[in-house]
């Protein structure tokens, strides 16, 4: 098998994103491991992949595997290559687009100043949508970890399942110890993408995220957007506010109403293209 492929990147979160709108790519967990590492392979967070119009009312599919070969629904910082990655190679004219991945449905746009916009979809609080084990819904959550300590949390789901813990200090916080920890309670049958965040002022957070498959990446857009949701639920953060994650910056804005979509603007950036064989 050969392929191109081209490196990209949101803000340090890395990816390798494939074309499979002419032809079929269904890649194993073995490729996958090969593609994803830094050493043998190009490196990266996630693969990307580009698939034909699922339906009348899209414009793309979209897949997204982890480096341990596993799919998820949901990659905002993908999302935004995506666009950018569609935009430069000619699959589209468009300048809003609407993708499928495997549990959601997202409106991308890019604006005048080069960045994209991510419409992600309305945070979900129900344990039922995120999914959580939990037996009614909460504001805060908490769970006895394998090693006896207690951690206490916020949950939604957007497109993924996310915990929300508040640190006094990024720096400092234990994200692989409770990120691994936490992955692995049963509360989450899905396992879990944990995010740490740091309220600096209303309009300003930082934010550290443990990722399923992945463990720590420089950013996670869904989690952003988690985040951000959840600490706007607790009414920590303004409708509009800025998360700072170590790749950089994104903006979210959400109206604080259930039934109304999270925005995320960030940079999108492609690194190099090349060409992949790998033996069938």
């Amino acid at each position: 098998m050969e392929f191109t492929f081209t490196k990209m990147h949101g803000l340090g979160n890395d990816f390798v994103v494939v074309d499979a709108t002419g032809s079929r790519f269904e890649p194993d967990a073995a490729l996958l491991a090969r593609l994803t590492d830094r050493r043998f392979g190009v490196g990266c967070d996630q693969v990307l992949v580009v698939d034909p119009a699922p339906d009348a009312d899209t414009d793309f599919g979209y897949r997204i595997y982890n480096a341990d070969g596993s799919q998820v629904g949901q990659c905002g910082n993908g999302a935004r290559c995506l666009a950018r990655y569609i935009a430069d190679h000619g699959l589209s004219r468009k300048t809003a687009l609407r993708v499928r991945t495997t549990t959601a449905s997202l409106e991308l746009r890019q604006t005048a100043d080069g960045q994209v916009t991510v419409d992600m979809g309305a945070p979900r609080f129900e344990p039922s949508a995120i999914p959580l084990a939990a037996p009614t819904r909460a504001a805060h959550y908490e769970a006895v970890l394998a090693d006896g300590s207690t951690v206490r949390f916020g949950a939604a789901g957007m497109g993924n399942p996310h915990a929300v813990i508040r640190v006094d200090d990024i720096d400092t916080a234990e994200v692989e110890r409770i990120g691994t920890l936490l992955q692995q309670h049963a509360l989450w049958p899905e396992s879990v993408n944990v995010g740490f965040i740091e309220i600096v002022d209303r309009r300003h957070a930082r934010l550290r995220v443990y990722e399923r498959g992945a463990g720590e990446t420089l950013a996670c857009g869904s989690g952003a957007c988690a985040a951000f949701a959840v600490a706007r639920a607790w009414g920590l953060l303004d409708d509009s506010a800025e998360l700072s994650l170590r790749g950089g910056r994104l903006t979210l804005e959400w109206e604080g109403k259930e039934d109304r979509p999270v925005l995320m603007t960030g940079p999108a950036t492609t690194v190099f293209e090349g060409r992949f064989e790998w033996p069938n």
